[in-house]
């Protein structure tokens, strides 16, 4: 009698996990219908709420709209939503305590989840294991730039002259960047660090006061976004010597990457997509399927460019591990910089 009980109980448990596993996979468009061999799916009915952790307007809000759009037909309506503040970290935080239902995802980027942790002292969530990473969504070049008049009165013209006036002139040169802790001044320090020399960090409140800085010659250099710096760069206002990507940037072959001088050098400003912990699997993988495709099509790879931002889309398994591998490589950079925010 307690056996035939016990078997009653672990059917009744597996019927209950099935249909559990079902529910799930329905609830962001996994609806199948089949025929023979062949397997359709048709997008979800409740819209998928995409969170941006900064304001509407700037390049991450951009692709974000236009994933979004791309991704209807497999997904249903993925509404954005844009939570900035605290660095990024509110928005991100909203995603890190949603339900993992497939419902609520969010953005992850460079500050988020591989500056902020080390630079703030209390973060409100864990960037290790609060989320399941979906894919990859953009890489944007940083790239070092000069005042173009400095730049020739000190006789600057690539990374090696530039490194050969340090050593040559210790204290001389100072860098700009968009404030202690951003991305540029990280990417200063990583290159004083790699190049051996020392120059002055000028902070400044924000991006665009920054630049305007350089180009009216308060400071040497710095390291900017290559889509903001692209425009002064083209006008003859500033002095390309590298971008920080690994390889040359399709937008501007010519200038070189960082690493042709400083091996293994490579700095970029990325953000891709993550849903809560514990989303299921195959949910992720649904979610992975549909934005790979939309990065891949030839009308995203126009927009995005226009922005110098590349798609790129990548496995969950292979997104988590570059963000793993992109927090480690920022803790050394931020300690010793010194910069906290809090």
């Amino acid at each position: 009698m307690q056996n035939k009980t016990g078997t009653h109980k672990r059917t009744w448990l597996g019927s209950i996990s099935a249909m559990t596993a079902l529910a799930l996979m329905g609830s962001i468009g996994f609806a199948s219908a089949q025929s023979g061999t062949a397997t359709t799916t048709a997008p979800s009915s409740k819209p998928i709420r995409l969170v941006v952790p900064y304001a509407p307007g700037g390049p991450i809000d951009v692709t974000a709209r236009a994933l979004a759009e791309r991704v209807k037909d497999t997904l249903g309506l993925v509404i954005i939503d844009n939570k900035p503040g605290a660095g990024g970290n509110l928005g991100v935080d909203i995603v890190a305590k949603a339900p993992a239902d497939g419902y609520t995802i969010g953005i992850a980027a460079v500050a988020t989840h591989a500056i902020n942790p080390w630079l703030f002292s209390k973060m409100p969530f864990n960037a290790s294991t609060d989320f399941a990473a979906i894919t990859q969504m953009v890489r944007v070049p940083n790239v070092l730039v000069m005042n173009a008049d400095t730049a020739q009165r000190l006789k600057i013209n690539t990374v090696a002259d530039l490194i050969a006036y340090g050593k040559a002139h210790p204290g001389k040169l100072n860098v700009g960047s968009g404030g202690n802790g951003s991305a540029g001044h990280l990417a200063a320090e990583m290159f004083k660090r790699d190049a051996g020399i020392f120059a002055v960090h000028i902070p400044y409140n924000g991006g665009n006061p920054a630049q305007l800085a350089l180009l009216s010659g308060q400071v040497d250099f710095n390291f900017d976004n290559l889509a903001t710096a692209a425009p002064n760069i083209k006008a003859g206002k500033l002095k390309a010597l590298a971008v920080t990507t690994a390889q040359r940037s399709n937008a501007l072959p010519d200038i070189p990457a960082m690493a042709e001088t400083l091996k293994g050098f490579e700095v970029d400003t990325w953000w891709g997509l993550v849903a809560p912990a514990g989303t299921p699997a195959a949910v992720v993988s649904r979610l992975n399927q549909a934005f790979a495709t939309a990065l891949a099509a030839p009308e995203t790879k126009t927009r995005f460019g226009l922005m110098m931002a590349e798609p790129v889309s990548s496995t969950p398994e292979q997104f988590a591990a570059f963000m793993k591998r992109e927090l480690s490589k920022y803790e050394p950079v931020v300690k010793a910089s010194g910069a906290k925010v809090d």
